[in-house]
């Protein structure tokens, strides 16, 4: 069985073809699959096309959640509720295509757990192709792993990693670079990428930047140790410039002092230690959001009520 899990936001225009084309491919390879539309309260028609669209075929399910609560926890709901012994993720704007399913299926059956979808050719803007790429190269440094920014949420997975994801509850998250921490046998293959179907991406520069931060702050704590090195560098450069002062003191009896210099230093050291107490203020909220315990998401209705 194959279970296909899809977060959806504002999708109206693209839902009807989408589930056309995810059919005609999963029939392919087996007609024994589900298809599951995680609805992120867009505030559009999503929900009723969703309903139809199940009440057409049961293999199509349907969740709706009670407010919006993020791609991601979308992701997380559908592989908390799929039934498939393989699992498809992808994105529901058709920039993901349902075309190269059956490759990513055929390329785990060499023995792979995971089989990353590999955007060749993206079609997006330069500037959101240059800044993703940015992104992710910072990522990987901040965070210690090493990220291909030209793969996404789109790939195949098996039961077992699915499994070994549902024991994963921390509040912030990232789909890809969960699976990927998990070490699973990986692959990655080439896939076409295509433009989107209609409208732009609902992810803006201050989403993207709220959620590059709460990733790398929950995976990594290497924030923390540059300001520890960058507070032994400021100590062996004071510690060496007292050095310097000394030696001028002793060898041309006193010392010029400036009003400018002094006030810079404080400014720049004042700078460094409100930085450092702001990303402790950060780390101390992200551990009181993860001890409140609160469910990652909440369903309002699904499909399975029809």
């Amino acid at each position: 069985m194959i279970s296909v899990i899809i977060p959806i936001y504002k999708a109206e225009g693209c839902l009807q073809e989408l589930c056309r084309r995810l059919k005609d491919s999963l029939e392919t390879i087996t007609s024994d699959f589900e298809i599951i539309l995680v609805e992120d309260c867009g505030g559009d028609r999503s929900w009723e096309i969703i309903e139809a669209l199940s009440r057409q075929d049961t293999r199509i399910k349907g969740f709706q959640f009670s407010r919006n609560f993020g791609q991601h926890q979308g992701i997380t709901a559908g592989l908390d509720r799929c039934n498939g012994d393989w699992i498809v993720v992808m994105d529901c704007d058709l920039q993901d295509q349902p075309e190269e399913i059956p490759r990513l299926y055929a390329k785990a059956q060499e023995g792979f757990d995971v089989v990353r979808a590999r955007r060749g050719k993206r079609q997006d803007t330069l500037l959101k192709r240059l800044t993703s790429h940015l992104f992710y190269r910072a990522f990987s440094y901040l965070a210690d792993v090493d990220y291909d920014s030209e793969v996404g949420n789109f790939r195949i997975v098996s039961r077992k990693v699915v499994d070994s994801f549902r024991s994963m509850r921390e509040q912030v998250r990232l789909f890809s670079v969960m699976v990927d921490w998990m070490g699973f046998p990986t692959a990655s293959i080439d896939v076409a990428h295509a433009a989107r179907a209609e409208g732009k991406s609902t992810y803006t520069y201050r989403k993207l930047f709220q959620l590059a931060t709460g990733v790398i702050i929950s995976n990594s704590d290497k924030p923390l140790r540059l300001f520890v090195l960058l507070g032994f560098s400021i100590a062996g450069f004071s510690f060496l410039f007292g050095l310097y002062l000394i030696g001028w003191a002793l060898l041309k009896g006193s010392t010029v002092t400036g009003w400018s210099s002094l006030i810079v230093s404080i400014y720049f050291l004042s700078g460094i230690i409100i930085a450092l107490l702001g990303i402790l203020g950060v780390y101390l909220g992200k551990t009181f959001d993860e001890t409140k315990g609160r469910p990652l998401y909440i369903i309002r209705r699904s499909t399975f009520d029809i």
